[in-house]
This record gives C-alpha cells, structure tokens and sequence, in this order.
C-alpha cells in the first residue's frame, strides 16, 4: 500500500474561498507536475522545487486549465506521513476542487481512503495509534475541553505513560523468562519482592487509567439528554433556551412538536446533545403517533432526563405517570413558568422522595431566569468534581479501555500466580497477554482488522 500516491480533496466539500488536494507518496512530486504548470519566474515544477515552498501556477487537464492554484512541495521525511507530500491550494467550490482532483487522479494517482494519510503517519512512525486517535478527536471535538484533551493525547501525554507501562511489565517478563531459561536458580525473595510491586503499581496505573473512561467519552461523544413532559409544558421553549436560539417551534397549541429535535450544546465544557421529544399523551392522529414513538425511543436512549412540569398547573395524571416512569433515570425536574403564580410547591415535591429527589431547578422560559442554574446542575449531575487541566492529559477511550482491562487481567493472573509460587510459565503466559494488550493502546501490537476499523472512521483526506 505505501508504494501508491494517494490523493484526496482535505477540505470540507461545498463552497468556500479556498479548497486544498493533498497528495502523498512515492511519486507525489511526479504526479503533481504532470497536471501542474509553473506560471513566473520563480515558480518551479515540483521535482525541481526545494522542500516546503510554495508555487504559484496553473491545473491543466487534457490541455485545459482547470484553476489558478498555489502548490505546496513538502519532501519526505518532514511531512505529515512521512512521504513526500503535495498540497494544491484551489478555489474553493464542488467543480474547481473535483477538477483538481481529477487533474491529479489522472496524472497517476490513486484516490485515498478514509484516514489513509493519518495511517500512513502511524505505519511511518510518525505517530503512534493513540495519537493518530486524537487526530479524529480534534477534528470532532465540540467543545473546547474536548479539544483541550485531543491536544494531549495527540502531544503524546497518555502514549508516554502508556509506553512507561509496557515497559515496566517488559522488565519484570524479562526477568521471569531469564529465569525460566535458568530452573535451577530460584529468584531470589527480594528480587521476586520487587518484581510483585512493579506489577501492583502497574494494576494501579491501569486503574487509574480506567476511572477516567467514562468522562473521555462525555467528552468524545457526549451526553444524550431527553426533555420530556406532557405537552405544552414548556419542553421546545426550554431547548430553545439552552440552545441560544430558535430551533424548535414554540406554540400554545398542545402537541405542535411532532418529532423529535437534537441539537448539541456546550454546557460548561460539556458537549450535551438535547432531544426536544413530542409531548407524551394519546396521540391524536397517525403523525402524532410516530412522534410519540420516537420520543419513546429518545428516552430509552438517553442517559439524563430533563423532565420539564409546568409549575402553573396543578400536577396532573400525566405528570404522576412520568414521575414514576423515569423513576430509574438520571434526571432533573425543570420546574417551568415560574414567572407565572404557582400552583404547586417544589419542596412538597421533593419530600415525597423520602431524602432520594432528583434536583429540583425553577426555570422562566418566558424570561431566561434560572438556566444558568439549570445548566450548573446538568455539569454537576453528568460530571462530578472539578474538571482539572492534568485529567485531560489521560482521558481514554472505548477501545483503550478494552484493552486495559485485558491488560490489567492478565497481570493481576500474573501477580497471583508469582505470590502462589506457580511455575514460572505460567506467569511469563500471562504477562506476554498484558504486554501485548498494553501495546494495543499506542499500536506496538495490532492488526489489519484493528487499523481498518481505526481509520475508516476517519474522513477522506485526513
């Protein structure tokens, strides 16, 4: 595969001022001036160009021009992957940026995979599996928090650590296999002493590790919010708020939402993705119907309930119903309309949980009062503690915590089986496991089937 020059169009597809094609590979700087035409003095075709200059020209396809453009001529090994690279610099638009493309498709090379420039940077070393992740992270990163903690792990904050890890697991195989080559020399009782410890710290470090999954992936992915209530209680004009602007139709009619709405926020640092369900009631008609049953499914889905109840109002059947429904939820209770006069009480409300109530936040709608509140209590309820600057350097992902927890298996096997004094076989056995699934991590062990899995999440031209 590294023998082919790859292409791709790197910018958004649509309209815009500039587009970039990238192209990487062995005959990059051939393949780009068989379509590219120097244009002035100082210009140069790019096999004569030094390395990281910029030129100035034209695309020519079958003896026309397709665009002005600027190429940029990087040479191997300081480039993105390794590799001598070109980057054409375009107009912006659908049809100049795919002329472009095709110029360069024609001249010889191939059209890229997704993520196949960032898997050329880790199969050449550039970067390491967990680092090339972190590209993707950025690239999706919501929040500033969340692209605080991809330019971590794209820095090599986790890799380092990681790569500490294996080796210390490396130093104590390494001593149990000279002793399986060795039988007659039993390890002596403060040697095997410490080789229990590195272990034990090991464990730690991979508990450590661990703990930080599940805001790693609040922070990748984020939360899933559901506002539910019965209609006309206030759920559009309460996303509306959240949002900072009008995205759903807000209307004194009952049952004006007819789907569900999702739309991602920032809540401090926090990227909440909130889903506007349909008011939950008998449906009216087949259209309501299938909203209704949507919303079912958002509430199944998500992983925090705002549960909206229109304080105006006295609490009816359907809000009981919705009360005892969410019961095993996640869940606050937006206590909507209080700029309206009350006609119920929120404390009487929390004390019919018996010292178990989910928070209770008044909200106006109308007037905005008490949605900094609510947004302080969303922070607290999805994150808990500070979020300080050191944990983002470690925060994990899915498929490193699958690969931890196999790593920290094994060498809690290995440990146990060192203190019982089991033949050294067995120990070395399940140490090589936990080396193998800690390498996992930053790629010193994987597969085809892994890296295809990795990079075809990531979009053509990166």
């Amino acid at each position: 595969m590294l023998e082919d020059t790859i292409a791709a169009i790197a910018t958004p597809l649509g309209e815009g001022g500039l587009a970039v094609v990238r192209l990487s590979g062995p005959q990059a700087l051939a393949v780009a001036e068989r379509c590219f035409a120097p244009v002035g003095k100082t210009s140069r075709k790019p096999t004569d160009a030094p390395t990281h200059t910029l030129h100035y020209g034209r695309i020519v396809r079958n003896g026309r021009v397709v665009d002005e453009v600027l190429c940029a001529v990087m040479r191997a090994p300081r480039t993105y992957t390794r590799e001598d690279t070109v980057e054409i610099t375009c107009h912006g638009g659908l049809l100049a940026a795919k002329g472009v493309l095709d110029a360069v498709l024609e001249s010889g090379a191939r059209l890229a995979e997704p993520g196949e420039f960032t898997k050329r940077a880790f199969l050449n070393g550039r970067l390491d599996l967990a680092q090339a992740e972190a590209v993707a992270d950025l690239i999706h990163a919501r929040t500033e928090l969340a692209l605080a903690a991809a330019h971590e792990q794209l820095a090599g904050k986790l890799s380092r650590r990681v790569n500490q890890l294996r080796d210390d697991l490396l130093h104590v195989l390494a001593h149990v296999e000279a002793h399986i080559d060795f039988p007659e020399e039993d390890i002596e009782p403060d040697t095997r002493e410490q080789l229990e410890r590195r272990l034990e710290r090991g464990i730690a470090f991979m508990d450590e590790l661990l703990r930080t999954a599940n805001e790693g992936r609040i922070l990748r992915r984020g939360i899933r919010a559901a506002i539910v209530g019965r209609p006309n209680a206030g759920k559009s004009s309460l996303l509306n708020q959240l949002l900072g602007h009008d995205r759903a139709i807000v209307s004194p009619i009952p049952g004006t939402t007819r789907d569900t709405i999702e739309e991602t926020a920032n809540i401090r640092g926090l990227p909440i993705v909130f889903v506007d369900t349909a008011g939950l009631r008998e449906a009216r008609d087949p259209i309501e119907a299938e909203g209704i049953r949507r919303s079912h499914e958002s509430v199944a889905r998500a992983e925090l309930i705002l549960h909206v109840l229109d304080a105006s109002e006295p609490l009816s059947e359907e809000d009981e119903k919705f009360l005892a429904d969410f019961a095993a939820k996640k869940r606050i209770l937006v206590r909507n309309k209080t700029d309206l006069p009350p006609r119920w009480d929120a404390e009487a409300l929390r004390a019919r949980f018996d010292g178990n109530a989910p928070p209770v936040v008044n909200v106006s709608c109308l007037t905005g009062e008490g949605l900094e509140a609510l947004k302080d209590a969303i922070k607290q309820l999805v994150w808990s503690g500070e979020i300080r600057a050191e944990m983002l350097e470690v925060m994990i992902n899915s498929r490193h915590q699958d690969a931890l927890r196999r790593g920290r298996e094994a060498t809690l096997r290995s440990l146990e089986a060192l203190r019982g004094g089991l033949h050294l076989e067995l120990v070395a056995l399940d140490l090589r496991l936990a080396v193998n699934a800690v390498g996992e991590v930053v790629g010193k062990t994987y597969t085809e089937d892994l890296l295809d899995a990795i990079f075809s999440q990531f979009c053509i031209g990166k």
